[in-house]
């Protein structure tokens, strides 16, 4: 079975967030499996399963797969709320949504609340808002979202790439007709 469904049977059935799912589960796992225990990010958090974090977590634990999938679904489930609370009024793209949802689920809501990314996105200059994924400044740079802990991290450089590209893929389309 494979991640959408064990999600759908979950109960997650939005197709934004399924979207956003399978853009987020191969930038937090290998091969977009879960890690059955816990283990230090880059950055020394504690982190288990598909970038599941929380101060339920110790170091040597270990889960089941189903255990993982279902605290990617809870997480996931949560970054979604908190997109749609902070995007509110604007009708995003699928592409946006998932480009978004990822953002969330790995920089967290409070730091996109704040983002200039937000402030475009929220002013309705969309595709900026979009390049602000990979072009965001700030203390580093004009680098986008890729630093952690003061600490450039090459995985979020990738994904931030991949990211920009589903965010402004609708947008283009839109614009053309």
């Amino acid at each position: 079975m494979s991640l959408k469904q064990k999600l759908v049977a979950l109960g997650l059935s939005s197709a934004v967030a399924l979207a956003g799912a399978n853009l987020i589960a191969p930038a937090e796992a290998p091969n977009g499996e879960p890690v059955l225990h816990t283990y230090l990010d880059p950055v020394e958090v504690i982190t288990a399963c598909l970038g599941h974090t929380g101060p339920e977590l110790e170091i040597n634990q270990f889960f089941s797969e189903q255990q993982c999938i279902e605290m990617f679904a809870k997480d996931l489930g949560k970054a979604d709320r908190q997109l749609r609370r902070l995007t509110y009024p604007v009708q995003l793209t699928e592409g946006e949504h998932a480009a978004y949802l990822s953002l969330i689920y790995n920089f967290g809501a409070g730091n996109f609340q704040t983002s200039t990314l937000r402030k475009l996105l929220l002013r309705g200059e969309r595709v900026a808002a979009c390049h602000q994924l990979t072009d965001a400044c700030g203390k580093h740079g004009c680098t986008g979202f890729v630093y952690a802990a003061d600490i450039k991290l090459p995985g979020l450089v990738e994904r931030r790439k991949e990211e920009r590209k589903i965010c402004l893929k609708d947008l283009y389309v839109e614009q053309n007709h």
